[in-house]
């Protein structure tokens, strides 16, 4: 594990957040008095590395961000207006931070999903050299009414594709295993499946979910690894999303 980069995906602006007399981005609302963005950072502390070696994707209200976390030594990213989406967001930092020559592992994290523990990280990637896949991801199986991607298996149980929520079929909706959004990837092996990508005519994004399904159809080994703690599923996008994450952490801090 001392070959591994990470990125972090905290562009997004935060729409159902937004207070005109307190702007911010939203990994940057707190949470226990950290930024949701930490918790990030945090979730990966299990893996020994530097600083340079973290990417955080910045896009709306960057500077605020950067202002932040500027001097611990981690690089930036600029998601700019060229394109969208989680893929869009992946493609700007393999560029920006020379990923493209990388020979290892890539981590993605996401910044406004903090209640992934740092022992689930050390298993992912763990997962993924262990059984030498082009990328691991992280799933749960969950009966929450939820609008996250599904995990399509074939007839073997197989992963097969991540199919986004908008664009399921009732048939697919039905599926209980969803994407959490925390991938471990072969580096060279992303780089030429974000060249496949299509920006998706539904909603003009280019997203990081097609990534497993073409390494699957380009006959790279690709797993799905389900976490046993249903609360890692969760995100953070209104405030009251933000209190229930509080009270996780309480629930956590009050076990250990």
């Amino acid at each position: 594990m001392d070959n591994i980069k990470v990125i972090i995906l905290a562009a997004g602006k935060g729409t159902r957040m937004s207070e005109s007399d307190n702007p911010m981005p939203k990994v940057l609302r707190e949470a226990h008095g950290k930024p949701l963005l930490s918790y990030a950072i945090d979730s990966a502390s299990l893996l020994s590395l530097k600083p340079e070696d973290i990417t955080i994707v910045v896009g709306y209200m960057k500077e605020m961000i950067i202002d932040r976390f500027n001097d611990q030594g981690y690089q930036f990213a600029i998601q700019d207006d060229g394109g969208y989406g989680t893929g869009y967001a992946v493609k700007c930092a393999v560029a920006q931070s020379n990923l493209d020559n990388f020979d290892g592992l890539v981590l993605v994290l996401q910044g406004d999903v903090p209640l992934i523990k740092p022992e689930t990280i050390k298993k992912l990637v763990a997962h993924n050299i262990e059984n030498r896949c082009a990328c691991t991801l992280l799933s749960c199986i969950s009966q929450r009414q939820i609008p996250f991607g599904r995990i399509v298996r074939d007839e073997n149980g197989e992963f097969e594709a991540i199919v986004e929520d908008k664009n399921c079929t009732p048939q697919q909706k039905l599926i209980r295993e969803l994407n959490v959004g925390n991938y471990v990837f072969d580096a060279r092996k992303l780089v030429c499946a974000l060249d496949e990508i299509k920006v998706n005519s539904l909603s003009n994004e280019l997203y990081l979910t097609d990534v497993p399904g073409i390494m699957r159809k380009n006959k790279e080994k690709v797993d799905a690894m389900p976490t046993t703690d249903e609360t890692e599923l969760l995100g953070v996008n209104t405030f009251e999303d933000l209190k229930i994450i509080e009270e996780i952490l309480d629930s956590r801090k009050q076990l250990s």
